[in-house]
């Protein structure tokens, strides 16, 4: 392959400018926020002015903006006109006109230097024309690389040098790749946490981030002119941003640097300036901080009184903002004036620790030592604010001195609170600076290493998770003091030591895989360790994205290991890890399809007593958004309870990912205590093993002190931010706080407020993300993406209480017959409300100006109530009451919307909001060809700009209240057929509750009647129909004929059907020997079942089911729920349940208390016998409509245990029948990816038979029969091994055969297979079975 080299006929060197003239250039620069299609409103800047260059020495150079002028844009694009901004240009007019001095040499911008009065915004407009002028040119190559210095850093810069013979002009393009920077000007906030996904960004190819310079430059005397300059910068979900720079002229007159000291003010590189401290959803003009912080503080208590204000979410970020600002001394006179008034004191309480200065610790620290904080409200603020602060030196040092202060000593919850955020703060400062010193962690390293030698436990545990939050790899060493096998000091060690030393390795791995995966792979293979370490290690391991030969090495080893439960979780990882589609863990999902297939399958097979790991995931490439979710069981050979459960959350979003949420508990000492205990022993049955396992847990002071029964620990981001350790010495502190004289206090003034009456009030505001990314742009104006949402709770709250007889002043004094005796009267009312705001911003985010397109979403609930209870507990009424109440116009609000937005600092009121979907959009901007070939215009048409508006309406009987949803929908889809167009634009719903046409209610009532008085209760007698009477039979003669017209609708398809069932019962007798003789030995067992024998007692029970047991027994209770009008008419429904206890028979009915409705639901249950229940649940008429049947059974197959289940129906609603056979015509293919074999047979119409057998410990037989079809399985595995006495029943199945009365064995079995059989309608529920001996 030729080389083809072009050859410059112009000599071509550096740009020059004479010592005796000035250049004058034109200079614009434009950007713009939005989405890129016309119709669509987008907002922006554009920065005009005239450039002077002179120079003053051969490389100092002075530059001067003259007649700059600053414009707006915040419309529809590109109809909408920019709008000059006049008052901002006459603030800073005479800041821009103020010349600046800069170095210059071989094309290549030094340092900058200017005057104190140029403000850092307008020094980086400065810095954003001097990056033009950038150009490293080389004389002996055309096309080449390098790293090239300019306002966004130091970047991956490619040029090409081409010549223009006939122009007589040299054509420079220069590109920028912003996404490969060796150092990149950027300011994340709120990210430090998270990790970032390269391989996320990698698969979306059009996030590639470049700016793209083309230089028009012509000879001139000294070498070459820059005659035009372009910039044009590109990023995905950002603005567009273009720069020109084009020559006018050559003016003899110089510019003339002020008189003033010239300082310097850093290179071109960008400066960072107050935009840090600006939030981008409100632009404030900040005068007098500490004055508008007590107007806002006023605004919040005036405002947040009976509900929560639509805009408190808003005020409360900007309260912070404005906190942000102030002095320490502005925020320690506020809090001196406000201290003292409880309700300014929370609202301060809650807005400090999200401040996130350095400033708010050390006001913290000293309020608490002086003792005007409490421990609870200090441990609050500390949680929230040692996880929002800047991690900087200062704040660290503060953080390690307050962690070491005597007075913290002492309370050992908060100093845990510290220590852990002396971590994070740590690994924070280290994602700030890549280069932080492992001295920051010096005390921390001392603390461990004195605890070692002091064996003191505890506090090397708390050392270990605070190593764990810092992430440092410089803790490595200490922490693999602590590993077992690794030394030998660390084998006397307490084995939670040994696992938190373990997962003390995550964070570090994040950083420096290599460095940890070699440790987790020799502990996962040392056999000599205890089977949790060696689990824990496999986590990490993991964790730490491991290689193929690493995992294939593991899987290998795993070939020979012994300990099923370490088999058992290293495989399910592995087998999980293959599904993963997380782009960050794709090598890993490759690596590990490889190390399964080296795996034994039998692995696969073992059941959930084993030790587990289970991960799940979903990604979406295109919006880079994702969710993963794992979980983790540790067991042991001897395991009672799980050793530990971890689950963890991950999400994905945007190029970053993050550890959102873990959870686990660990019940170390509580295992050991139980297996010291005869409930370990196997021999014996699950029934004994549980009373064993609570006499055990009853004996808790033979426990050992030194040693927790149970750890929990949650952390948030990767961070831990809490654990726990419950033990011997916890709960018997615990004891005397619950059962001591503090608790009846407490009590007793409980009591005391509440027949006084409670009137509460009470907020909570909470900033629930602030997550903000920065960056310049080649103009030099930053660049902001980010995302806001905070939220306000509010409760209003008065409750009033009354009590009969009043208690005695004594509490304690008080028997069981005086509370019996007591009427207690409650009437509450309660008023919550919570409103909530988010914003999602692109764009421009200065002091001076906003220009940005932001998502706006809104949330307002409010949910008021009154209620009334009423307990007799003598006469055993118990009454609840829900009254009318207030509401207000709309009890729920939710909105979004798309804004294109500009304002600024000198004009705070003419602020400019445009939708960034306009109402009147139509969809003819574009053309048939612009859609996807899967659309057609007409379709698109049906996307387009008319607004979706409906309310829908649903009025409640009865109670005559009226619900209302009013939908509204505007997007931009008839642009194009994409999830993010269907997102944009404006979406409202509103939610209101009113009362309907009709009589008023006056209150709902539920009343509930316990004990003889319960038939005395009832509104409306309740009796049911005798078929044997006359009326009776009239009754049912009558309903026939009903129901009879109503089945002529549907006779055509049940003959349909029935001739179907013909055809599938006639092919059904080709099938082959072999599974005849499997269906022959189930029908056998069904014979065995279907004898008269066992059939008799049902007979006899449905005879007589007409038979009401409420002629014989008074009910056990009843239930009323009505609705009282003011017309006195009766509505609602009543239950009442009786009990035949001779005839172990129970009995509800629901009925109907409105006139002349006979509407009824009834439902007979009956134990049979030992071993059959039965149960018949009725509803409509006098329960004569519909029915529907169930029957239990239990029994033998051949010599295994087996249960029948049998439902049968006389009728039902046409809908449930219509759904059935819509529903069965998808059973053929469930059933097939469900491993069960369908038969087609003509089993009975209207009955499904459901049979289990147990062959095994570990297997399941089950065959269902349903109408025109048999489905059956053999040899289920079962997730848990069987516990009862199997063995028993297997090796004497004579003793067990169905119908004797020795059945103690075997109920074991029903009890752990059926544990429960209710029906209720047409679902079935378990009810205990008692067999006896």
């Amino acid at each position: 392959m030729r080389a083809v080299v072009l050859a410059l006929t112009v000599a071509l060197v550096v740009p020059e400018f004479a010592l005796d003239k000035t250049y004058v250039y034109k200079y614009e620069a434009l950007l713009l926020g939005g989405l890129p299609h016309e119709g669509l409103a987008r907002a922006g800047i554009k920065v005009s002015s005239k450039v002077l260059l002179s120079a003053v020495t051969e490389h100092t150079f002075l530059m001067k903006l003259m007649d700059p002028l600053l414009h707006e844009y915040a419309g529809i694009w590109p109809k909408d006109p920019f709008v000059p901004a006049t008052k901002l240009t006459s603030a800073l007019a005479a800041q821009l006109q103020i010349p600046i001095k800069f170095e210059y040499a071989n094309g290549v911008v030094g340092k900058v230097f200017a005057p104190a009065g140029v403000s850092p915004t307008v020094m980086n407009l400065h810095r954003g024309i001097l990056n033009i002028l950038q150009l490293n040119l080389k004389k002996t190559q055309n096309i080449y690389e390098l790293q090239e210095a300019g306002v966004q850093g130091v970047c991956r810069t490619h040029y090409v040098i081409n010549e223009d013979p006939k122009a007589n002009h040299i054509i420079v393009t220069k590109s920028k790749d912003l996404s490969h920077c060796q150092e990149k000007i950027i300011k994340d906030i709120g990210l430090a946490y998270t990790e970032k996904c390269a391989e996320c960004t990698e698969r979306v190819k059009s996030l590639i981030e470049t700016a793209t310079y083309n230089y028009i430059m012509k000879p001139a005397a000294a070498g070459v002119l820059i005659a035009e300059a372009t910039v044009e910068e590109v990023h995905q979900f950002s603005p567009l941003k273009t720069q020109t720079l084009a020559f006018v002229e050559i003016e003899k007159t110089p510019v003339v640097p002020i008189k003033a000291d010239y300082l310097a003010r850093g290179s071109l590189q960008y400066e960072f300036a107050t935009e840090i401290l600006q939030t981008p959803i409100e632009l404030m003009k900040i005068s007098d901080a500490p004055a508008q912080i007590i107007e806002i503080l006023k605004h919040l208590v005036a405002n947040n009184v009976a509900m929560v204000h639509d805009d408190a979410p808003l005020k409360f970020v900007q309260l912070i903002q404005l906190l942000r600002v102030a002095t320490l001394e502005n925020i320690e006179a506020i809090w001196a004036q406000f201290k003292d008034k409880p309700v300014y004191r929370r609202w301060l309480l809650d807005a400090l620790p999200a401040v996130g200065t350095p400033v708010i610790v050390k006001l913290f620290k000293e309020k608490f030592l002086a003792g005007e904080l409490t421990i609870p409200e200090f441990i609050q603020a500390l949680v929230v604010a040692l996880q929002m602060v800047t991690a900087d030196l200062e704040t660290i040092q503060l953080t390690a001195s307050l962690a070491l202060h005597e007075k913290i000593a002492t309370i050992p919850a908060l100093r845990e609170v510290i220590m852990l955020g002396y971590g994070s703060m740590i690994a924070k400062h280290c994602v700030a600076v890549p280069t932080c010193p492992a001295e920051l962690l010096g005390p921390i390293h001392e603390i461990a290493a004195e605890a070692i030698s002091k064996n003191d436990i505890p506090e090397i545990t708390l050392a270990l998770k605070v190593l764990g939050n810092a992430g440092h790899p410089a803790s490595l060493k200490p922490i693999m003091k602590l590993l077992p096998g690794l030394r030998t000091a660390a084998t006397s060690l307490p084995l939670r030591i040994q696992v938190d030393a373990i997962l003390a390795l995550r964070n570090i791995a994040k950083k420096e895989p290599k460095l940890v995966q070699p440790v987790a792979l020799q502990l996962v293979l040392d056999r000599a360790l205890h089977p949790e370490v060696r689990m824990v290690a496999c986590i990490v391991l993991f964790e730490a994205k491991p290689s193929v030969a690493l995992i294939s090495s593991l899987a290998g080893a795993l070939k020979l290991e012994t300990n099923m439960h370490v088999a058992s979780f290293a495989y399910s990882h592995i087998k999980s890890l293959t599904r993963i589609t997380a782009p960050d863990m794709a090598a890993v999902a490759g690596a590990a399809n490889v190390a399964i297939k080296l795996m034994s399958r039998k692995l696969d097979r073992l059941s959930f007593r084993f030790s587990r790991a289970l991960q799940l995931d979903f990604y979406y490439t295109p919006l880079m958004v994702g969710a993963a979710g794992s979980a983790y069981m540790i067991n042991d050979a001897a395991t009672i309870l799980p050793r530990a459960v971890v689950a963890k959350a991950r999400a994905y979003l945007a190029g970053a990912a993050a550890d959102v949420l873990e959870i686990g508990v660990r019940t170390e000492g509580l295992q050991e205590a139980l297996l010291q205990s005869p409930a370990a022993d196997e021999s014996v049955d699950r029934i004994t093993k549980i009373k064993r396992t609570l006499r055990a847990l009853a004996n808790w002071k033979a426990l050992p002190t030194n040693q927790p029964l149970a750890s929990a620990y949650i952390k948030l981001f990767g961070q831990e931010v809490a654990f726990v350790n419950v033990d011997k010495t916890v709960i018997e502190e615990a004891i005397p706080i619950v059962t001591g004289p503090k608790p009846r206090e407490l009590l007793k003034a409980a009591l005391k407020a509440l027949q006084e009456g409670i009137a509460l009030q009470y907020a909570k505001p909470l900033l629930m993300v602030e997550v903000r990314r920065i960056l310049p742009t080649a103009i030099g104006v930053p660049m902001e993406l980010s995302l806001y949402t905070a939220a306000v709770a509010f409760a209003s709250v008065n409750v009033q209480a009354t009590i009969t007889p009043p208690l005695p002043e004594e509490i304690e004094t008080m028997t069981l017959e005086q509370l019996k005796k007591t009427d207690v009267q409650l009437q509450a009312e309660a008023r919550p409300s919570v409103a909530l705001q988010t914003f999602a911003v692109m764009g421009v985010n200065t002091a001076l100006i906003q220009a940005a397109v932001m998502a706006r979403g809104k949330i307002r609930t409010i949910a008021p109530g009154k209620v009334a209870a009423r307990a007799d507990i003598l006469k055993g009424n118990h009454k609840v009451e829900a009254l009318p109440v207030e509401v207000p116009e709309h009890i729920a609000d939710v909105s979004f919307e798309t804004l294109a937005v500009v304002r600024n600092i000198e004009e705070p009121t003419a602020e400019r909001i445009v939708p960034l979907v306009p109402e009147l959009a139509m969809q003819n901007a574009q053309t048939p060809a612009d859609y996807s070939s899967s659309e057609i215009p007409d379709q698109a048409a049906l996307r387009s700009a008319t607004p979706f508006h409906k309310t829908l309406c649903l009025a409640v009987p009865y109670i005559e209240i009226k619900g209302c949803i009013e939908v509204h929908s505007h997007n931009a889809a008839f642009i194009r057929n994409d999830p993010l167009f269907y997102i944009i634009g404006q979406h409202s719903a509103r939610a209101s509750v009113a009362r309907a046409e009709g009589p008023a209610v006056e209150r709902l009532e539920l009343e509930v009647q316990v004990g003889p008085r319960a038939a005395e209760r009832l509104l409306k007698q309740i009796s049911l129909i005798d078929e044997e009477t006359p009326e009776g039979k009239a009754f049912l003669l009558k309903l026939r004929e009903i129901l009879e017209t109503e089945d002529k609708n549907v006779r055509v398809s049940s003959e349909s059907s029935s001739s179907s069932r013909i055809i599938s019962s006639s092919s059904s007798s080709s099938m082959s020997s072999s599974r005849m003789t499997e269906v022959r030995t189930w029908d056998s067992f069904y014979m065995y079942f279907q004898t008269a024998t066992v059939m008799e007692p049902f007979r006899k029970f449905h005879k007589d089911r007409a038979k009401f047991l409420g002629n014989a027994v008074p009910p056990v209770f009843a239930v009323i729920a009505r609705a009282v009008r003011v017309d006195h008419k009766l509505l609602g429904y009543q239950l009442a349940a009786y009990f035949d206890k001779p005839n172990a028979r129970v009995q509800l009915v629901v009925s109907s208390i409105a006139e002349n409705d006979n509407l009824k639901i009834c439902a007979d249950g009956a134990v049979l016998s030992k071993h059959k229940v039965t149960a018949r649940v009725a509803w409509g008429p006098e329960c004569q409509q519909y029915a529907v049947i169930a029957k239990a059974e239990a029994g033998v197959l051949g010599e295994f245990p087996a249960a029948r289940l049998e439902v049968e129906w006389e009728r039902l609603p046409i809908i449930v029948t219509t759904y059935a056979k819509k529903l069965s015509k998808h059973i053929p293919m469930a059933a097939f990816k469900a491993g069960f074999r369908l038969e087609r047979v003509s089993n009975a119409d209207k009955e499904i038979e459901l049979t289990a057998a147990l062959p095994s410990q570990r297997s399941l037989n089950v065959i269902a029969r349903i109408p025109e079809m048999t489905l059956s399985r053999m040899d289920i595995p079962l997730p848990i091994k069987h516990f009862s006495s199997f063995l028993l029943a297997k090796s004497n199945p004579n003793k067990y055969l169905y119908g004797i009365s020795k059945l103690k064995c075997f109920q074991k079995v029903i009890m752990d297979v059926f544990k429960t059989l209710l029906i209720f309608q047409n679902s079935l529920t378990i009810v205990p079975l008692t067999i006896g001996t």
